[in-house]
C-alpha cells in the first residue's frame, strides 16, 4: 500500500474513536432513500436534516434512476424500511451541461487516449429526465403504490431543494 491513503486512514482512526453505529441493523431509521449525483457539493444527509443511519443513499453521475439505482430502491423498500424516495439531480451538473462528445473529448484528453467508445449518461433535459426517473420508480411492479416518491432539483449555490415532480 502506498502513502496515498495515509491521511484518510488517520481520519478514519479518529472517526472510529467515537463510532456510534456499532451493532446497528442497517435499516433506514427515517425510512428515506435518496438517489442523487456523485457531485461532492452535495451532502445528501445534511440537505434533508438527517444523520448516518437515517437513510439509504445511492449516488451516480447525474443522479439518474439507473438499473442499479432501481435495484437499490427495491431492496430498500422491501428489506430496509424505506417508505419515502427522493430523486435529486442538481444545478450546474456536468452531465446536464455537456454533450456526450464533449465529455468523451475531455476524458480522452485527460486519459491520453481515445474515449469515443465510452458511454456517459448525458442529460439533455434535466426536468424531463427527472420526471421520467420518478415515473420509472412509481411504475415499477416491485415498488408498492403507498411508497412516496418525489423528484427535486438541488441548487448547489443555495443548498435548497426545489420540488419538481
Amino acid at each position: 500500500m502506498t502513502d496515498a491513503f495515509d491521511d484518510l486512514l488517520s481520519a478514519n482512526r479518529h472517526f472510529a474513536e467515537n463510532f456510534s453505529l456499532s451493532g446497528f441493523d442497517g435499516v433506514a431509521r427515517a425510512g428515506v432513500a435518496v438517489v442523487t449525483c456523485m457531485d461532492s457539493r452535495i451532502d445528501p444527509m445534511g440537505m434533508i436534516g438527517l444523520s448516518p443511519g437515517d437513510a439509504k443513499i445511492f449516488r451516480n453521475p447525474g443522479g439518474r434512476v439507473t438499473d442499479a439505482a432501481l435495484e437499490a430502491l427495491i431492496l430498500g423498500v422491501h428489506l430496509l424500511n424505506v417508505g419515502r424516495i427522493l430523486v435529486v439531480p442538481h444545478t450546474r451538473c456536468a452531465m446536464a451541461s455537456s454533450t456526450l462528445e464533449e465529455l468523451r473529448e475531455r476524458v480522452g484528453d485527460s486519459a491520453g487516449q481515445d474515449a469515443s467508445w465510452q458511454h456517459f449518461g448525458v442529460v439533455e433535459d434535466q426536468r424531463a429526465a427527472l420526471d421520467e426517473d420518478v415515473q420509472r420508480v412509481k411504475s415499477h411492479p416491485l415498488i408498492p403504490g403507498h411508497i412516496a416518491v418525489g423528484g427535486f432539483l438541488y441548487d448547489v449555490d443555495t443548498g435548497l431543494l426545489e420540488p419538481v415532480v
